[in-house]
């Protein structure tokens, strides 16, 4: 299917980095998070981009950032985006989470939080999020089952933690929720780590075999590259920057995806432009739809990952038209489709 000749009418659903204050200082975050930018969108600006969104029948608002809880106005702004009857996942590091936030999340089939841990210990987790913040996180976790509120563990896959997945895997499954697994990219301040934290050939072969055997386990849009033959017949097999979802930054700029917040993608913003000009008309949405590297057309595993994350290609290779780097394509030699 073409993108650029039958694209949706809106994106199913929108990542929302709601703002860049955090308290944790992540050597892996994909937005450099730190501290409260003085121009951030405020909740009567906040709520209009809402109103859009829902005019276009947008099913999920993604919220990332930063630490969406330490956004003054947050769970006002859930409380409405909910009133609209649009899905909300909250994600969060969890240290965050009292009674007051666990009163809007109970009981609410419209919310779905997704906890960050990266690590079965505390020795793993906290050489990525910091000292002592395997137990926070856990402690949040714990308050979230307790109060019966469905959760994932979300865990970025780095050379630390790719031996810990099915250790952490047990740990959400004790506590009654699922895991959740995002690709490490070398965007914000992962660019630094990149080099210590990304996973060799054989991690990598290891992950797609643990992925095929583990078909229940959720995952981002960037896994199909490294996909087996089992886990590609799922329909991971494109990425959806543009396509089926894209990105707010805390300004209100839009940009393809999360990974991709650079002024080489910057697409518009929702103070000056409608979001859905923005979709319809951005020349980068569109760039980005038609979007099929050269060096892969001819690849045996084209209709099974598309050229896969161009977010790994731009920042590795500085363009968008290659492969991306971390391609099954590239590093195995057996029959792959």
């Amino acid at each position: 299917m073409n993108y650029a000749d039958f694209p949706l009418s809106a994106p199913v659903n929108v990542t929302w980095e709601i703002t860049h204050k955090c308290n944790l200082r992540c050597i892996h975050c994909l937005s450099a998070s730190n501290e409260e930018l003085l121009d951030e969108l405020t909740f009567e600006e906040c709520v209009k981009v809402v109103d859009q969104l829902a005019e276009l029948k947008v099913f999920e608002i993604n919220f990332g950032g930063g630490e969406p809880f330490l956004k003054d106005f947050f769970l006002d702004l859930v409380r409405y985006i909910n009133a609209k009857g649009m899905v909300t996942c909250i994600s969060t590091n969890g240290i965050f989470l009292n009674k007051k936030i666990i009163s809007l999340l109970a009981n609410n089939p419209l919310i779905h939080v997704q906890v960050s841990l990266d690590g079965a210990s505390p020795e793993t987790n906290d050489r990525i999020r910091g000292n002592g913040t395997f137990e926070k996180i856990v402690s949040g976790i714990r308050l979230l089952a307790t109060n019966h509120i469905p959760f994932s563990i979300n865990t970025v896959v780095t050379s630390l933690n790719c031996n810990e997945l099915n250790r952490i895997q047990a740990l959400a499954r004790d506590f009654g929720g699922e895991l959740r697994i995002s690709r490490f990219r070398p965007s914000g301040r992962a660019r630094s780590s990149w080099n210590n934290l990304k996973l060799d050939k054989l991690q990598l072969d290891a992950l797609s075999e643990w992925l095929g055997n583990h078909p229940g386990v959720l995952t981002g849009d960037s896994f199909f590259s490294i996909s087996s033959k089992e886990r590609s017949e799922l329909g991971l097999d494109l990425c959806g920057a543009c396509k089926m979802t894209c990105c707010i930054d805390p300004r209100g700029s839009v940009y393809p995806c999360a990974f991709l917040q650079s002024e080489d993608f910057w697409s518009g913003n929702l103070r000056m432009i409608p979001f859905k000009k923005i979709w319809d008309e951005s020349p980068v949405f569109i760039r980005f739809r038609r979007l099929e590297p050269d060096s892969c057309k001819k690849c045996p595993r084209f209709n099974v990952c598309h050229g896969g994350c161009p977010a790994v290609a731009f920042y590795i290779n500085h363009t968008l038209n290659s492969a991306d780097p971390e391609c099954m394509a590239t590093w195995k030699n057996d029959t792959l489709v």
